[in-house]
């Protein structure tokens, strides 16, 4: 905005002078839609005196200037959100198969059955393997030699991708290995996607793709022979969308929906979809932490595996972006705040170490973190062990927080990772049982948290209730979509007072 200071008419040598003092003033930055995309223009604060230039001559330095001051920068859009009451058509993922090796003893090679966690497995030239030297996830993991193999001694239902985790044993050479799958109950067997390489001392994942939906058994099969040894962890077996209409199944992680629509494409490096397995979020590369993370808890996922503590980078990200680490947050004054909580996963060891990816991390105050949020958090696992199953979205939004630090910090880790202002959860409340999405109704209890992040918060999650509308107005997400709109019209405007 312009605001002429002082103007006054002089003549010199029969000349009409004006001197003027003309200050352009910086306004607060405005978001304008442009051709598909957000351009925000910013006015930067110049002072000009002229003391000998014509009216003429003014006015137009006066445009020059207006338009010289004015900076462009542009922004990823991410697609806006979806109706109330509409459906997202976003693939659910759910498990039909975990193996972690960390139950079961099988100390020698020679050709045995073990019974583990998922189930009764053969293993041929194949142990448990517990050494410093076996690359795990936890404790154990299996560990094959010669043309050695595992093998399902049961049956999975369906699949659509399968995860292996694999590297060399000790200090031992590269090797090869194959998956097989049989439909028939074991009976015949077939490769399924290209022969795989083990060449790291550290867990990679092996992801293959299939369309299959009835009865499953897999084989790991090492083929390069040899004294190599190869370890292999963290089997999953994961099947699609088991609801109809485009809308997830039970106990899916997106039942309620996708608050802000978003994708598994690199398009949208501002809302990018990651499946975790465990939880389901909502990536924002230009933040360096999730917009929003989304999980399903029901007493299942509550069990004795030990808290994990491997905070690591998400290598799976896609190629080029930048990979937070587990070092990132250090000297910040900030904790590596969980959005999904490590005590929400511990069926499993793999459950477990899931959460401490820095892709499920914001920067958290500690006060913030260790205090009001934990409460929070066991208080939801309680209404889990009371009889319930309870859906939960947590996310951040603003930037700018205080830490043990003091003072306002906006980034950390040399400006990768923005610290928000805000942390929020809402929390759907059904009695355990079947068809979830049906049970939702106008008298469920929704609890929505809103919480400023600073070290000087109250310690009493209560404090800080407030409404789901209040919390979609402050982020322009549409927190559950997948409900009736008649419903959320009721639910999202209450403050829970239980």
């Amino acid at each position: 905005m312009l605001i002429p200071a002082t103007f006054s008419n002089k003549k010199i040598n029969g000349f009409s002078i004006l001197s003027t003092n003309i200050i352009l003033l910086k306004t607060n930055t405005k978001v304008f839609p442009v051709a598909g995309s957000i351009h925000i223009f910013k006015l930067v604060k110049t002072q000009i005196t002229m003391k000998t230039l014509s009216p003429r001559l003014l006015w137009i330095a006066v445009i020059s200037f207006i338009i010289a001051s004015c900076t462009k920068e542009e922004i990823t859009p991410r697609p806006a959100p979806p109706a109330k009451g509409v459906v997202n058509e976003v693939t659910a993922t759910a498990v039909s198969l975990t193996e972690d090796f960390e139950s079961g003893t099988k100390a020698a090679y020679a050709a045995a059955n073990v019974t583990l966690g998922s189930g009764s497995w053969y293993f041929d030239e194949a142990l448990i393997g517990n050494l410093s030297t076996d690359v795990k996830t936890g404790a154990a993991s299996a560990r094959i030699r010669n043309t050695g193999s595992i093998t399902m001694n049961f049956n999975a239902s369906g699949a659509n991708t399968i995860t292996i985790s694999h590297a060399v044993f000790g200090a031992d050479g590269s090797s090869t290995w194959q998956l097989w799958i049989s439909t028939d109950g074991g009976s015949t067997y077939t490769q399924t996607g290209s022969t795989v390489t083990t060449s790291s001392t550290t867990l990679q994942t092996a992801t293959f793709t299939l369309s299959i939906t009835g009865n499953i058994r897999l084989s790991i099969r090492k083929v390069s022979g040899g004294s190599n040894r190869i370890n292999i962890d963290n089997i999953t077996i994961s099947t699609g969308t088991s609801g109809g209409g485009g809308t997830p199944g039970d106990n899916s992680h997106l039942l309620l929906g996708n608050p802000s629509g978003a994708v598994a494409s690199t398009s949208y490096p501002t809302n990018y979809l990651m499946d975790q397995t465990y939880y389901v979020l909502s990536y924002n590369n230009v933040r360096g932490t999730p917009n929003w993370v989304s999980w399903h808890i029901s007493s299942s996922d509550l069990g004795s595996a030990a808290r994990q503590d491997d905070f690591r980078a998400n290598t799976s990200l896609p190629s080029g972006w930048y990979q937070v680490g587990a070092t990132s947050y250090s000297g910040s004054g900030f904790d590596r705040g969980h959005n999904c909580p490590s005590a929400d996963r511990t069926s499993t060891v793999t459950a477990n170490s899931s959460t401490f990816l820095m892709t499920n991390m914001i920067p958290q105050a500690p006060q913030n973190n260790q205090q009001t949020w934990n409460n929070l958090e066991m208080y939801t696992r309680s209404l889990v062990t009371a009889g319930n199953e309870v859906y939960v979205i947590m996310g951040n939004y603003g930037t700018g927080g205080t830490g043990s630090n003091g003072g306002t910090t906006t980034t950390i880790d040399n400006g990768h990772v923005t610290v928000p202002s805000n942390v929020w959860k809402v929390i759907v409340v059904i009695a355990n049982g079947n068809n979830d999405l049906s049970r939702i109704t106008s008298s469920t209890r929704v609890i929505a948290v809103n919480t400023p992040n600073i070290n000087s918060i109250g310690t009493d999650w209560k404090s800080y209730r407030t409404s789901v509308d209040a919390i979609e107005t402050a982020t322009g997400y549409d927190l559950l979509s997948n409900v009736p709109a008649s419903i959320q019209q009721v639910v999202e405007a209450q403050v829970d007072n239980q």
